[in-house]
């Protein structure tokens, strides 16, 4: 780690603690994530955190998210975990026509806070510590008016901007219907300029072939052009 990025963190450790916080037991890479959200600015980044860990504490109390808190979600197998791309990212796949609105919001963040988590860990043996990074695809085949839930979506952009920075390394959508364009662009004023430029819109020949390659043929589900089959997040085992 560079001496600037060295310095930003002490001051950045500084900053918590004059907010009644701690930094005991995080290491510097994870804290440059929040560092590097907020341009390596140690007050902001330092409000990030705090604001990080209150959030952590009342999301996930135990430290990790159980499968029976997120039962009903977990039931739908509309995320799918494929395991490593070629730069080491952990692949997730959303079926978005199996999801469907949820009256207990709070199951649905704990969900998404569950989904992040269990990639972040699958990537872990092939990234160094805080530098594990996310790739998802997004499909839209097969989406109706019945799976429209802009609450939702809103709700896992939050949480991935506000809670987990620096974990996205990509997102793919593919097959987007006519009936969510307008939505795509009421939602897309809301996020950041770094999260924009992670999206990447897949519709041509080309895009399909881009995304191969960035991904791998292994770890590519069939119905993407790749070889892998579709294995369910609750499927997934990782090492302790």
């Amino acid at each position: 780690m560079e001496e600037a990025q060295l310095k930003a963190v002490r001051e950045m450790r500084a900053a918590v603690e004059r907010l009644n916080s701690s930094t005991q037991g995080e290491e510097e890479a994870n804290l440059v994530r929040f560092l590097v959200a907020r341009s390596m600015d140690p007050e902001k980044a330092a409000k990030m955190f705090v604001q990080w860990r209150k959030w952590r504490a009342e999301i996930a109390p135990l430290g990790h998210i159980l499968d029976d808190e997120v039962a009903d979600q977990l039931n739908a197998r509309k995320i799918n975990l494929q395991g490593v791309t070629k730069s080491g990212h952990s692949m997730i796949v959303f079926l978005a026509r199996l999801h469907f609105p949820s009256k207990d919001r709070l199951q649905y963040k704990k969900f998404v806070a569950h989904v992040l988590d269990k990639a972040v860990a699958s990537a872990s043996e092939h990234a160094e510590k805080g530098k594990e990074r996310i790739v998802c695809v997004v499909d839209l085949q097969q989406f109706s008016i019945a799976n429209i839930d802009v609450l939702s979506i809103r709700a896992a952009f939050q949480i991935l901007q506000d809670y987990y920075p620096e974990r996205l390394a990509k997102l793919y959508i593919m097959n987007m219907p006519r009936i969510l364009i307008g939505i795509w662009r009421m939602l897309s004023k809301f996020l950041d300029k770094a999260t924009l430029e992670k999206i990447v819109m897949v519709n041509s020949k080309e895009e399909k072939m881009d995304m191969l390659k960035e991904i791998g043929e292994e770890i590519l589900p069939v119905e993407y052009g790749g070889s892998a089959k579709l294995v369910p997040l609750q499927d997934v085992k990782l090492k302790d």
